[in-house]
């Protein structure tokens, strides 16, 4: 069957679908606010234990709350908890919770009914993300932090309690991720595994309906505890989506306003829609809403710098001029404007990205293109326009190939030859991860929005066989300065010290900033209330569809 043949049928499905199960009474179902997504990629989990990838974190968001949550401009403000406070050594956080918060109605509650939150749901969620029976992919965010004889208690049913090992000042942020959504024992217990698709959890939206790869529907839940002034939130009834893998197929169901929202533009046909100055195209104006913001992904080149290594102990990646050169051989301004059409922001600046929280482009200092300067960079070591330069291997997947070829012509430019060697994501993840080569194409997208997320990249201890720090980078003086912001409370002098950081690795260039992604959404002209964020995360509870 053909995409478009099937994506009418799913559409079909889809319609069917909400019409048997979104009437109640005698309510008229065209009175029914319904809000149409695509989620091409799919979703694989709506349990919050895997909330991994992009679409996985959308699907958890509509269903579930954690004790904080994020608000526009990425500050953790109060959701379940209502407040909270800190103790003066910096390692007992204390939360006070809502006594209004109920779960959605299940059938493993009594009489059906969902109960209220309490304060052992958060002892249970949390515990259950760190079990190694339950593998959670979110594991991490507690595993080097928490007390481990005492990591989280119940003080009583309203006021939660959590343990560190050591003061960590970005701990509220991490709180955010949707692997730190507060889950029903009952369910959870009853499910097990199969959790992921019978998700209950006390979000603005219910679970109703998934049948995988083709259609998902999620209902307005009427007892949501947040408000907007004096409106109880969300204004939608249901929200619709559909899988169609193919984005020109979904992105003509968009055209035909059989969908409400689009997200991201693929590069097949992003000339389509956008001028190579990153404008709507003509015939597009006033068709739809194109929105623009910062998302927190930096896109770079990494390289192998410890000399130490045996794969490094030949390669040119060990002298820091070579690896200056390369980042004053590219013209990014060029390659954002013209392989993307101007979506993103070059990379001039450090490794945090634009939009991060203590982002400031005057103060961290990063590459412009010099191409007569990275030419005397390699007189410098010896190899005039690149003469007995071995040749290098650029490794990347195929998405990213254009970029990486135009990164290829940038470096011959300049005397370096670079050969580039295509790989599928996976098997290029796992090279990188066990340090397996020397240069090769990256992106770091936030877990959390703070910069100390970004910087534990370069950090030694995170230098393991399979750890982040994937260029071998190693800095005495960025580690004192990494581990004293552990202990820094005040958020404008720890962004100093990030920026200190940032600084001293954009000295050492052990990467090359690309860019600073962009996140580019489409909604149809009669949707208000959207909210964008750095995080590219979808919240559509103040969403209205008129």
């Amino acid at each position: 069957m053909n995409c478009f043949k099937k994506s009418v049928l799913i559409l079909s499905i889809f319609s069917f679908t909400i019409l048997t199960i979104s009437c109640s009474g005698n309510k008229d179902n065209a009175d029914k606010k319904v809000f149409n997504i695509n989620l091409d990629q799919g979703i694989t989990s709506l349990d919050p234990a895997f909330a991994r990838t992009q679409f996985n974190l959308w699907g958890v968001n509509m269903l579930f709350n954690g004790l904080l949550q994020l608000n526009d401009s990425l500050k953790a403000v109060p959701a379940v908890a209502k407040s909270f406070e800190l103790d003066n050594e910096g390692r007992t956080y204390t939360f006070h919770l809502r006594n209004d918060v109920y779960f959605h109605d299940n059938e493993h509650f009594i009489n059906g009914k969902g109960r209220k939150v309490v304060a052992s749901d958060f002892v249970y969620s949390f515990n259950r993300i760190v079990d190694p029976k339950i593998a959670s992919a979110g594991a991490w965010i507690f595993n080097d932090k928490i007390n481990h004889q005492k990591p989280f208690e119940a003080v009583n049913d309203s006021t939660f309690r959590i343990n560190l090992e050591k003061p960590f000042p970005a701990f509220p942020s991490l709180l955010t991720a949707q692997y730190c959504s507060v889950v029903p024992y009952e369910v959870a217990e009853f499910y097990g595994k199969d959790f992921r698709n019978h998700p209950v959890g006390t979000g603005p939206f219910k679970f109703k309906y998934w049948k995988e790869g083709e259609i998902m529907v999620f209902l307005k839940n009427e007892r949501y505890w947040e408000k907007l002034g004096n409106d109880r939130l969300p204004y939608l009834d249901a929200v619709k989506i559909t899988f169609i893998a193919d984005k020109q197929t979904a992105f003509m169901e968009f055209l035909k306003h059989n969908l409400d929202f689009f997200n991201s533009i693929d590069g097949s046909y992003r000339d389509d829609i956008l001028t190579k100055s990153g404008k709507l195209q003509e015939k597009y104006n006033g068709k739809f809403k194109l929105i623009k913001g910062p998302y927190l992904n930096t896109e770079y080149l990494g390289m192998l710098v410890d000399s130490s290594m045996a794969i490094v102990k030949n390669s040119p990646f060990k002298d820091k001029r070579f690896r200056q050169a390369v980042n004053y051989a590219i013209d990014r301004k060029q390659m954002v404007k013209y392989l993307r059409n101007s979506i993103g922001t070059p990379g001039h600046q450090g490794f945090i990205p634009k939009g991060m929280p203590g982002f400031d482009e005057n103060e961290v200092k990063g590459y412009q293109y010099n191409p007569e300067k990275a030419k005397q960079l390699l007189a410098q070591m010896g190899h005039p326009n690149g003469e007995g330069l071995p040749e290098i291997t650029l490794h990347t997947s195929t998405t990213y190939r254009d970029l990486i070829e135009y990164v290829q012509g940038e470096l011959s430019e300049i005397g370096i030859k670079t050969k580039v060697e295509v790989q599928p994501m996976a098997s290029l993840r796992e090279m990188i991860a066990k340090k397996n080569v020397n240069f090769f194409r990256g992106s770091w997208i936030a877990d959390y929005p703070d910069a100390e997320n970004y910087l534990s990249v370069f950090y030694s201890k995170n230098y393991v066989p399979i750890g982040p720090n994937y260029t071998s980078f190693k800095n005495k003086k960025f580690d004192v300065l990494f581990e004293r912001s552990y202990f820094e409370t005040n958020d404008s002098i720890r962004y100093e010290l990030y920026r200190e950081m940032d600084n001293l690795v954009m000295e050492e260039a052990p990467v090359v900033i690309l860019f600073y992604d962009q996140l580019v959404n489409m909604y149809q002209n009669n949707i208000t209330g959207y909210r964008t964020n750095a995080l590219n995360l979808l919240n559509l509870k103040t969403i209205k569809k008129n």
